[in-house]
C-alpha cells in the first residue's frame, strides 16, 4: 500500500492531523500502538471531553504558560472557534461552561472520539491499530518511511509523530516519539510534570489530619526564596495524605517544579489566601464584629460558620488563640495575627507526584527545530511533530487539547501541501 503521509499515535493531535492531511489531498496511514484510538482524549474533562476553550485568543495563549506564543501561527489556521465549527460541522452540539470550557452536550467523551475517527475513515485514511512503530527511517536528511516492531518497512513521503508525552501512560503516552525525534538530530528539553498534585512532608500533611478537606474559592500562591510572589491562582483546592491536589493546585506545580530547579533546594514556600476577596484589615474588622453580635460565644463557634471546622484549631493555634475565649476577652493582637494567618496560611512544598501521574508533560522537542508555520523539522525534511511531544504545556480547562487540535490541523495540512 502506497501512502503520502503516515501518522504515528491515534490521539487528539494524531487524528486531527489525519482529518487535516486526508482533506488536503493526501493519502493517510494512522498508526497507533494500542488496540484503540482517542483514549486519553476519553477519559479528558473527567470522561466528557472538554474540546477548546472559548477565550479570546490572546486569553488562550496565556493560559499556555508553557511557550504558548508558539502557537500563533497554528491558531491562525485553525483556532478555537475553527475547532467548535469543525465539531459542530460533525454534528456533535457544543456548551460553554464556566471560564470559556466547551463540551459536547452529550456529557461523552466518546461522542467526539467517535466523531474524528470516523471522519478520517470517511476521508480515507487508513488506520492501524496494534501496529507499534520501532523507527522513522531517514535518507538524504529526509524522510522515508517507518519500520514496525514487528520488522515491516511502510514507505511515505511524510511523517507525522503525534504520540504525546510521558503523562497518563496506561492511554499510550509512554514517550516513545523523544527517541525517534533524536535520531532525527532534534534535542529534547528536559521533561517535566505539569498539571500534577504538590507533595509535602509538613507534619499537618504527614499526621493527615486535614486530609479530604476541600477549599472552596481560595487562591494558592507559590513564594520565592526572597519571599516574592512567583504565581497565584484562585479557586479550589484539597488536602490530600500526600500534600495539596484540585484545580489551583495543579495550576501552581510548574511553577513550584522550576522554583526547585532553578534554587537545588529541597523545598519551596506555599501559603494559602482562605478570602482572597478581603484584605487583613477588612477580615480582622468583620469576624470581631460577627463574635461581637453573639458575645458569650466561644471564638470556635464564631469562626463555624465561615471557615472549615478542621481549619479553626490549627488556625487559632498558629495565632496562639485560645479556641474557648469570647468576645470581651479576645486579645486584639492575636485577633490580627489570626487575620494574617487566615490571609497566608503556609506550607512547604517538596514537589509534585511523578510525570507518570501527571496530566500533562512538560518540556518535549525543542521549538527552535520546529517550524511554528508547518509544524515541519527545521532539520529533517517530511518529518512533523504535533501534540504533547513538543515542548508545549498549558493549564487545564482545554488548553491543551486547543493546542493538540491546532498544532495537530497545521501538521496535517502542510505535510499534504508539501506533496504538490
Amino acid at each position: 500500500m502506497k501512502v503520502d503521509t503516515i501518522v504515528i499515535g491515534g490521539g487528539s493531535a494524531g487524528l486531527m492531523a489525519s482529518v487535516a492531511a486526508s482533506s488536503f489531498g493526501a493519502k493517510v496511514l494512522l498508526l497507533d500502538k494500542g488496540d484503540k484510538l482517542g483514549r486519553k482524549l476519553g477519559i479528558s474533562g473527567g470522561g466528557r471531553c472538554n474540546v477548546t476553550n472559548a477565550k479570546p485568543i490572546d486569553e488562550l495563549i496565556k493560559n499556555i504558560p508553557g511557550n504558548g506564543r508558539f502557537l500563533h501561527s497554528a491558531l491562525a489556521h485553525f483556532s478555537n472557534t475553527d475547532i467548535m465549527a469543525f465539531f459542530e460541522g460533525l454534528g456533535i452540539q457544543l456548551k460553554e461552561e464556566d471560564n470559556g470550557r466547551m463540551f459536547p452536550v452529550s456529557d461523552r467523551a466518546k461522542t467526539v472520539v467517535d466523531a474524528l475517527v470516523n471522519k478520517a475513515r470517511q476521508q480515507g485514511v487508513h488506520i492501524r491499530t496494534d501496529s507499534p512503530v520501532d523507527s522513522v527511517l531517514y535518507a538524504e536528511n529526509s524522510v522515508s518511511g517507518v519500520r514496525l516492531r514487528n520488522g515491516e518497512i511502510l514507505r511515505c513521503t511524510s511523517v507525522i509523530i503525534a504520540t504525546g508525552g510521558k503523562s497518563v501512560p496506561h492511554t499510550g503516552s509512554t514517550g516513545d516519539g523523544y527517541a525517534w525525534a533524536e535520531a532525527a538530530g532534534h534535542s529534547i528539553t528536559e521533561l517535566f510534570p505539569t498539571e500534577v498534585p504538590l507533595t509535602s512532608n509538613d507534619a499537618l500533611i504527614r499526621n493527615r489530619e486535614l486530609q479530604g478537606l476541600s477549599l472552596r474559592n481560595v487562591a494558592l500562591t507559590v513564594w520565592d526564596a526572597r519571599g516574592k510572589a512567583i504565581i497565584t491562582h484562585q479557586g479550589d483546592t484539597l488536602f490530600t495524605h500526600f500534600g495539596l491536589s484540585g484545580p489551583i493546585a495543579l495550576r501552581c506545580s510548574q511553577f513550584v517544579v522550576k522554583q526547585l530547579k532553578k534554587t537545588g533546594e529541597r523545598k519551596v514556600a506555599v501559603s494559602l489566601d482562605l478570602f482572597p476577596d478581603q484584605t487583613v484589615e477588612e477580615w480582622y474588622t468583620a469576624t470581631l464584629k460577627l463574635a461581637e453580635q453573639d458575645a458569650k460565644k466561644a471564638i470556635k463557634n464564631v469562626l463555624k460558620p465561615i471557615l472549615p471546622e478542621r481549619l479553626i484549631p490549627f488556625l487559632l493555634e498558629l495565632a496562639k488563640l485560645d479556641d474557648q475565649v469570647t468576645y470581651h476577652n479576645i486579645p486584639r493582637q492575636q485577633w490580627l495575627e489570626l487575620a494574617k494567618i487566615v490571609k497566608r496560611f503556609e506550607l512547604s512544598v517538596n514537589g509534585t507526584l511523578s510525570i507518570e501521574e501527571a496530566f500533562v508533560t512538560g518540556g518535549g522537542v525543542n521549538l527552535k527545530e520546529i517550524d511554528p508555520r508547518t509544524m515541519q523539522s527545521k532539520l529533517v525534511e517530511g518529518l512533523y511533530f504535533c501534540g504533547e511531544i513538543l515542548d508545549i504545556h498549558g493549564y487545564t480547562g482545554g488548553y491543551n487539547i486547543t493546542a493538540a487540535f491546532a498544532t495537530g490541523y497545521t501538521a496535517g495540512k502542510h505535510s499534504a501541501l508539501g506533496l504538490v
